[in-house]
């Protein structure tokens, strides 16, 4: 008989959740001396599970590590049923997605919005990158399409351009560089710099800029958010840099000022990573139509591959 089942681990949640044994038992439809006894049961085989009169329930160890493992597979489980429901009734078309692109939110809502118009059969879902690595998540088959700037040589995988765009340095209005037109690498050696808070060797201005000259700023500050990294750079707290699309909005209402990198400028491309035997399904050309025809109505500065 196997130490853990899978009716434990969402009984400990259900408890957890609720805090008392009669909502609990509610919760994963049990009676409440069915559920002791299925928890004096599981004691049984791993040992103590609560601390002893308490109010609310707490966990011991052995308790919280079994809440740690359900929070990893009940969700995982979901959504291996939820794709088993979807194939017994023949919806096989599924755009499951991440983005590791801060930025890309600005075009990529709009074109998942005309997508879903045009697709409405197609089960959508944006999960974040953050919770895993995306395109190991892609060879798994978990996810479907990423949003990439740094393609990766995988098996199987494909990355298809979306479109180029220039990063640009954006600096304050009073800014010692702001009536440059363009900046050496040299240039940022005494600078803060605000990035993303993502490895270094994935920002274009670090890769493409500043590594292949040795030189490194004084400071580096992180942000989430763009609005924030442009806040704090209006303030004269630091530089950024960030892709040409993304400064439009403060560049047009002057609360900063945008220099090129290089006097021949930084470009990058950003791809969709897809499964090669997914390559020409309708629902996904369509969808990698629609996001270059979007991109190119909602964004200023890119070029269309």
């Amino acid at each position: 008989m196997p130490r853990l089942e899978i009716r434990h681990l969402r009984t400990l949640v259900a408890l957890r959740d609720s805090g008392s044994l009669v909502e609990a038992a509610e919760r994963v439809h049990l009676t409440q001396s069915a559920l002791s006894h299925q928890l004096k049961e599981l004691e049984g085989r791993v040992g103590t599970l609560f601390k002893r009169k308490t109010r609310p329930i707490q966990f011991s160890p052995v308790g919280q590590r079994l809440l740690v493992l359900a929070d990893q597979v009940l969700p995982q489980i979901r959504l291996a049923e939820r794709d088993i429901d979807r194939l017994m009734r023949r919806h096989e078309a599924r755009l499951h997605m991440a983005i590791e692109c801060h930025s890309c939110y600005q075009w990529l809502m709009p074109t998942l919005d005309h997508y879903r118009q045009q697709w409405p059969d197609v089960e959508v879902d944006l999960m974040g990158s953050n919770v895993f690595e995306p395109l190991t998540s892609l060879l798994r088959e978990q996810l479907d399409l990423v949003i990439t700037s740094d393609p990766q040589p995988l098996d199987g995988i494909e990355y298809i351009p979306l479109f180029r765009y220039e990063s640009l340095l954006a600096v304050a209005q009073d800014h010692p560089l702001a009536k440059r037109a363009w900046v050496a690498p040299e240039d940022l050696r005494e600078q803060v710099l605000i990035t993303y808070p993502v490895e270094h060797s994935r920002l274009d201005v670090f890769s493409k800029f500043m590594t292949p000259a040795g030189v490194y700023p004084d400071e580096v500050r992180t942000a989430e958010l763009t609005m924030m990294m442009v806040q704090l750079v209006a303030s004269g707290r630091g530089v950024c840099a960030l892709p040409n699309w993304a400064l439009t909005e403060y560049l047009n209402r002057q609360y900063v000022k945008a220099l090129k990198l290089g006097e021949q400028g930084v470009w990058s491309t950003l791809y969709a990573a897809i499964r090669q035997e997914q390559r020409e399904q309708p629902w996904m050309k369509a969808f990698l139509q629609i996001a270059r025809q979007t991109s190119s109505e909602e964004l200023d500065g890119i070029q269309l591959p």
